[in-house]
């Protein structure tokens, strides 16, 4: 079992990569807690860190930061609705889909013989797909 330590803010910004002001908004929308103050600083377990990892993790997912609190318990543990992960799996299925069609809609479009992009067909593709993912926006 790894020993727990005692980081403030600035060494907890230094091993994360993220900037005091986003650890502190985090604190007020209650994704992490600080253990107590050394001066004007906040403390934080060391077990923060890895708190912070799954944040990150789910922001880079695509869920939200309110989704993302809502995937722990009050304890703090991590408590992940798997049906919530199998949904997004399906967003991000849809998102690589519309962006390969895009981005190989493009590429044709860079080497395309037609006289004008609206004359072909594969670019008129492309702008459906533009539409779609419009609006779902």
């Amino acid at each position: 079992m790894t020993q727990s330590r005692v980081l403030d803010i600035g060494e907890v910004a230094k091993a994360t990569g993220l900037p005091a002001s986003t650890l502190r908004y985090y604190e007020e929308k209650d994704l992490i807690r600080s253990i107590g103050r050394r001066g004007l600083k906040r403390l934080f377990d060391s077990a923060v860190l890895e708190r912070l990892a799954l944040i990150t993790l789910g922001q880079q997912a695509g869920f939200s930061l309110d989704e993302i609190g809502r995937m722990f318990s009050p304890d703090g543990r991590p408590q992940i609705d798997r049906a919530l992960l199998v949904a997004k799996v399906d967003d991000l299925d849809r998102s690589i889909r519309q962006l390969s069609a895009m981005r190989d809609g493009l590429r044709h479009a860079a080497v395309c013989k037609a006289p004008s992009h609206m004359e072909c067909p594969t670019f008129q593709r492309l702008l459906r797909v533009a539409g779609k993912i419009r609006a779902r926006a």
